[in-house]
């Protein structure tokens, strides 16, 4: 990144949008000088400067919950960043996940803050697992246990399987959204979050597939 061609306000100031690298989530928006900037690149971990104490601060530098940079980015006029992050527990000082709560416009029932499909299907998993006595399908399955739960992502796999060799694409789309859903009861009942697969995920960019494999064969007992 050129730092010589970020467009700085006339208080020296550039605001930062943070985003949760493996979710999407936005956490919250800040601002950042030319020192702010400089430790973040150099420490990774996000630092910004706060208008009214007039200093740099870095983010959960007393409460722990820093925010750990994976990327930034600078938009097309250079008069913005987003810092891509992997945030250390919650980052709003509400205790909040992220800043963003209240909603002021939603086309349908609003949401509790701004996420991703997934992260708001996980929320409503996690939920149903909570909620004890009332009766749900994703209850049913949790309490039914991982084999339980197992079968139904076999045979929600194999009737994907069967859409992707013949099926028009409608029906492709509609077992693919099954396979997902029962794939995250299935982390749910073991206590894995989808997050941690994202990680995973992510922890394979710019990595062969054939190395990959190979090297979850030779992790297993």
């Amino acid at each position: 990144m050129d730092l010589s061609n970020i467009k700085w306000g006339d208080d020296g100031l550039i605001p930062v949008v943070v985003q949760d690298q493996n979710s999407g989530q936005i956490r919250m928006v800040a601002f950042a000088n030319r020192t702010a900037l400089d430790l973040t690149l150099e420490r990774r971990y996000a630092h910004f400067y706060s208008r009214s104490r007039k200093e740099i601060w870095k983010k959960g530098e007393s409460s722990g919950h820093t925010l750990a940079i994976k990327e930034v980015w600078t938009d097309c006029d250079a008069d913005a960043l987003i810092y891509l992050v992997e945030p250390e527990g919650p980052t709003c000082h509400t205790g909040k996940e992220a800043c963003f709560f209240e909603c002021l416009l939603s086309d349908g029932p609003p949401q509790s803050f701004p996420e991703p499909t997934l992260a708001r299907l996980w929320r409503i998993l996690e939920s149903r697992k909570e909620e004890g006595g009332a009766r749900s399908y994703t209850r049913s399955l949790l309490e039914k246990g991982p084999d339980r739960i197992a079968a139904k992502i076999y045979e929600e796999g194999s009737e994907l399987a069967a859409a992707v060799r013949n099926e028009a694409d409608k029906r492709v789309i509609s077992e693919a959204a099954d396979v997902t859903y029962h794939m995250l009861v299935g982390l749910l009942v073991r206590d894995v979050t989808w997050k941690d697969v994202l990680v995973a995920l992510a922890r394979r960019f710019g990595i062969s597939g054939i190395d990959e494999k190979n090297s979850r064969v030779s992790m297993r007992p």
